[in-house]
């Protein structure tokens, strides 16, 4: 299983966390999560941006993701904990949707290498039959 398909599970099951969180606990609460949870996906969504940076398929969502999780640091410091609340719930649903983009760009890469080992196979047993 590779790195990657892991590093955006991770992300979007914490987005997915957040969202639940911030209509079952108290605001005092998706303020602490949306911080602690936010520096945890900004440090998975950067690890991810460097490690793939010459895959654009996946640097622009990591990327994307970093950028929304960093914000979310900075509005759950900033901003009262109401608006946290509903800025937590716009974050992470934003991070939950970059990471099913981000699973789906790995899925279509590995197919894709899939693929061309299926393809080459048939290609060379043809090409095998066609000799004897």
């Amino acid at each position: 299983m590779s790195i990657r398909y892991i590093a955006w599970l991770v992300l979007g099951v914490a987005a997915a966390f957040l969202v639940v969180a911030t209509a079952a606990f108290t605001l005092p609460v998706i303020d602490a999560l949306a911080l602690g949870v936010s520096i945890g996906m900004l440090l998975v969504s950067s690890g991810i941006a460097a490690f793939y940076r010459s895959q654009v398929a996946t640097l622009v969502p990591a990327l994307a993701a970093a950028v929304v999780s960093a914000w979310t640091i900075v509005a759950s410091q900033v901003f009262s904990e109401a608006t946290v609340q509903n800025l937590t719930l716009a974050s992470s649903l934003a991070i939950a949707g970059l990471a099913l983009v981000g699973l789906t760009v790995h899925e279509l890469s590995t197919e894709r290498i899939v693929h061309s080992f299926e393809v080459g196979e048939g290609e060379r047993e043809s090409k095998l039959a066609a000799a004897a």
